[in-house]
C-alpha cells in the first residue's frame, strides 16, 4: 500500500514537470535506438525464421499464477505486479526477432527497462524494445480523458482528473498509461501532421471490470474498450510525440513489407514508467490496430 501511493505521488510530480515540457519529447530524431541486455534472458528461446516471414516465436511460460488482487488501492498486494507470459496472445512478426523479456523479482525486465506496476487482467505480456509483435487484446474497462489540441502541454488537464477518480474510487494505479490520438499523424506514414481537428485520450486501466460501473465522473469517462489486435513495436526513450513518430515509422515500414495487413483505426501508445525511470529506460510500446484485408 504504502509502495503503491508513492507511485502514484510519483506520477503526480511527473505531470507536474511535464507541462513545463522537462520530460515531454516531440523530436523523433531525439529518441534513442533500444537498449539491448547484456545477456539473453535464460528462461526464454525464440525461433529462427526466414527473413520478411511472419512466424510465432516460441517462449517457455514462467510458472507464475496470474493475479487475483481485486484491484483496491487499500488492499495489501495492491502494488504487487506478479506478472505473467502470455504466448498465445503474441506473435513475433519483425525488428528484433530474438528480443524476448523476462521476469525477474515480480517484474517485466528487458536488459535495464522493467515494469514494476500491474498490468490488467487479460493484458498480453509487453513487447521489447525493438520488437515487432501483432497482439490480441481483450476488453478492458478504462477511466478515459478526452482532449484537443497538444497533448504535450495538456496532458495535465487529464493526469490529475484520472488520479482523482481512482483516488476516490480507491482503484489502484496499474501499467502502462494509454495514449490515444486522432489527427495528429499522417495516417499513410505516421509523420506527425498536425490538424486544427486533432484530439486525444488519455486512460488509466482498471486491473478487473468490477472495480466500477462504466458511466461519468465529472469530466472522466468510464468505459469498456472492446478486444482488438494490434501491431505493436517496443521502444526506449522519452515519452511524447517523437516516440510516437519514430515508432509509427517503422510500423508502416512493416505493413508496406506485408500487404496482407490492413490499419483499423487510430494510433496509441502505451506509457509503461513514471519519472523515477531514466528518459533512456523508459518503456513504452507504439501500436496500430489492424486486420488482415479480406
Amino acid at each position: 500500500m504504502i509502495r503503491n501511493l508513492a507511485n502514484l505521488a510519483i506520477w503526480t510530480a511527473a505531470l507536474v514537470s511535464l507541462s513545463g515540457c522537462a520530460s515531454y519529447e516531440t523530436d523523433p530524431s531525439k529518441i534513442p535506438d533500444p537498449v539491448k541486455p547484456s545477456e539473453p534472458a535464460a528462461s526464454t528461446t525464440a525461433s529462427t525464421t526466414a527473413p520478411g516471414a511472419v512466424a510465432e516465436t516460441k517462449v517457455e511460460t514462467t510458472n507464475l499464477a496470474a493475479s487475483t488482487h481485486s484491484g483496491r488501492a487499500s488492499e495489501p498486494g495492491a502494488e504487487s505486479c506478479n506478472p505473467v507470459r502470455t504466448p498465445t496472445l503474441v506473435t513475433r512478426v519483425g525488428g528484433d526477432m530474438k528480443a524476448q523479456i523476462e521476469i525477474k523479482d515480480g517484474e517485466y525486465r528487458y536488459g535495464p527497462s522493467r515494469i514494476e506496476s500491474p498490468l490488467p487482467a487479460g493484458y498480453p505480456e509487453p513487447t521489447p524494445p525493438g520488437a515487432i509483435d501483432l497482439k490480441k487484446y481483450p476488453t478492458v474497462r478504462r477511466a478515459e480523458y478526452v482532449s484537443s489540441g497538444s497533448p504535450g502541454m495538456g496532458m495535465n488537464m487529464g493526469f490529475f482528473p484520472l488520479f482523482n477518480h481512482i483516488k476516490r474510487k480507491d482503484i489502484a494505479m496499474t501499467s502502462p498509461v494509454e495514449m490515444d490520438y486522432r489527427g495528429l499523424f499522417d495516417p499513410a506514414t505516421g509523420a506527425q501532421a498536425k490538424k486544427d481537428d486533432m484530439s486525444w485520450t488519455m486512460s488509466f486501466l482498471y486491473r478487473t471490470a468490477e472495480l466500477a460501473p462504466t458511466g461519468k465522473d465529472g469530466n472522466v469517462v468510464i468505459t469498456d474498450r472492446p478486444q482488438l489486435e494490434v501491431l505493436s513495436i517496443g521502444m526506449n526513450g522519452p515519452y511524447g510525440t517523437g516516440i510516437v513518430e519514430k515508432g509509427l515509422g517503422l510500423l508502416h515500414d512493416w505493413l508496406k513489407a506485408h500487404p496482407e495487413y490492413e490499419i483499423a483505426g487510430d494510433p496509441r501508445a502505451f506509457h509503461y514508467n513514471g519519472p523515477y525511470i531514466s528518459n533512456r529506460n523508459k518503456w513504452s510500446e507504439v501500436q496500430l490496430p489492424v486486420r488482415k484485408k479480406g
